[in-house]
């Protein structure tokens, strides 16, 4: 017959608060490790946005009257057809970047107040610079296209 162990039978000792703390640390600095892990990851896979399109139609040419003047806010931009054929330019304020308005006589921008003659020239600061011009392109079917270069 044999006599049962009874060192086997007890319950296992509970771990100190030293362990517990050491455990405890492991833990916390691992979790950590892999966030930051992840998180490292989640940087060098970073994709940009695509960048924006260049090139925008604008219709068929007998859309436009003579001496109009359009808005074309995709682009932004002004799109005017006048006795010299179409010609474009760019509404985006040389000065900080804000969206010129089309007013009926001139451009004017809305953030500090800069104005532009119908031709894009600056006629009041604090803008320096005119309007971009932009190419303007009729294809053999009678469609404008706008660069934005």
């Amino acid at each position: 017959m044999t006599t049962p162990n009874p060192q086997l039978s007890a319950p296992p000792p509970s771990p100190s608060r030293r362990d517990f703390l050491k455990l405890a640390t492991r833990g916390l600095l691992y979790f950590s490790g892999l966030l930051g892990l992840g998180g490292l990851l989640r940087y060098l896979n970073y994709q940009p946005d695509p960048p924006p399109p260049a090139r925008f139609e604008a219709g068929l040419a007998t859309d436009y009257a003579l001496n109009s003047r359009t808005l074309l806010p995709a682009v932004p931009a002004a799109l005017i057809r006048d006795s010299k054929g179409f010609r474009a330019f760019s509404l985006v304020c040389s000065h900080l970047g804000c969206t010129v308005e089309i007013k009926s006589d001139n451009y004017a921008c809305p953030c500090h107040g800069s104005r532009y003659d119908l031709a894009g020239q600056v006629i009041k600061g604090p803008a320096s610079i005119p309007l971009t011009p932009l190419r303007v392109e009729l294809t053999q079917d009678g469609k404008i296209v706008v660069y934005k270069e």
